[in-house]
């Protein structure tokens, strides 16, 4: 794969106790070290007309006002410093290098991931909120809509919380159609089944709220019956990934059970779903805490671009993941 990084990324310091730390980054990196045909770019960072795009002028010189008197609390979760302007726009330029590449037709072993922080999926328009400042995704779709790249933006959100900020940003309009596989009850305790989009974003929101202790069988069932046949019917031009590695069975923030194995699955099935639709695939990294279980992740998410062929999961899906699928399927997704 091709990976975006940028050495920026890791002057974003948010202190010896926070779980969203630089050693993320390098933890990735060591354990791609090893790996064969690693390629790292180093794209541009993305500039504020492209913010303001998805985020208000407003708050988007607040940010950078905010980092440029040296940063602090932005809230009890989220921490700036002053490095952290130069790290959060690199991050949003990272996102949208990525989809321009997918779109260009860089795919298989070219198939861009970008490596990113601070992570973005919880910032919404106007507000820094779970670690995130500005919403890489939704930047990077926007570029690509504007640039005329793409017409339609599929953005599945794998991270084991849900992407409040992506979902917001989208919810009225049927240009992006926002799919989040999240553990119920976590942060920010958004992301019901029946959030659905409003308007012109009508049916374009799916959420699956599933069950603490979810497993690969649960999460697979959940691609095969729902956000597949959705997302084909949607016909994207682009799908990115919201790659986040916090439901990893190891990760110390959830309680979910998702093997390094079942992230290859879900990569697989993702990228037959875009190639049947002819769509560009990208990655974007958001969390992931257990530094070996997400260096893990992203390795075999590149070794099933490289010719990887995960095996098939034969777990039995469990009662509660079968109600919320279920739930979703009824919703009339597919049927626009």
């Amino acid at each position: 794969m091709n990976f975006g990084y940028r050495a920026v990324c890791l002057d974003h310091d948010t202190g010896p106790r926070h779980p969203e730390h630089p050693d993320r980054l390098r933890a990735i990196r060591e354990g791609l070290s090893g790996a064969h045909g690693v390629v790292y770019k180093e794209p541009d960072s993305a500039t504020v007309a492209e913010l303001t795009a998805v985020h208000d002028d407003d708050y988007v010189d607040e940010v950078r006002e905010f980092c440029e008197s040296g940063g602090g609390d932005w809230d009890a979760d989220t921490v700036a410093v002053e490095a952290t302007w130069d790290a959060a726009t690199a991050s949003a330029g990272m996102a949208e290098w990525a989809a321009d590449r997918a779109l260009s037709g860089a795919d298989g072993r070219n198939t861009p991931f970008s490596l990113g922080r601070p992570p973005g999926h919880h910032a919404v328009v106007d507000d820094a909120m779970g670690f995130c400042f500005f919403n890489n995704a939704a930047v990077a779709a926007q570029a690509a809509l504007d640039a005329g790249d793409a017409d339609r933006v599929a953005i599945v959100d794998w991270d084991v919380h849900h992407g409040n900020g992506t979902q917001d940003i989208f919810y009225d309009r049927g240009d992006v159609f926002y799919v989040s596989l999240h553990e119920a009850g976590l942060y920010p305790g958004t992301g019901d089944v029946a959030e659905t989009g409003e308007g012109d974003g009508e049916e374009t929101t799916m959420n699956f709220p599933l069950p603490q202790g979810s497993t690969d069988a649960d999460y697979l069932a959940a691609f095969a019956e729902v956000v597949e046949p959705a997302l084909e019917s949607y016909d994207p031009d682009l799908l990115l990934v919201s790659a986040g590695f916090d439901a990893h069975e190891y990760d110390p923030i959830s309680r979910m059970r998702v093997s390094t194995e079942g992230y290859a699955l879900m990569t697989t099935r993702l990228r037959a779903l875009t190639e049947r639709a002819g769509a560009g695939l990208g990655f974007v990294l958001e969390g992931g805490y257990h530094l070996d279980a997400l260096a893990e992740g992203i390795h075999i998410i590149h070794e099933v671009f490289d010719g990887y062929e995960p095996a098939a999961d034969d777990g039995e899906i469990a009662d509660g993941a079968r109600e919320v699928i279920d739930d979703v399927a009824a919703q009339g997704f597919g049927e626009q």
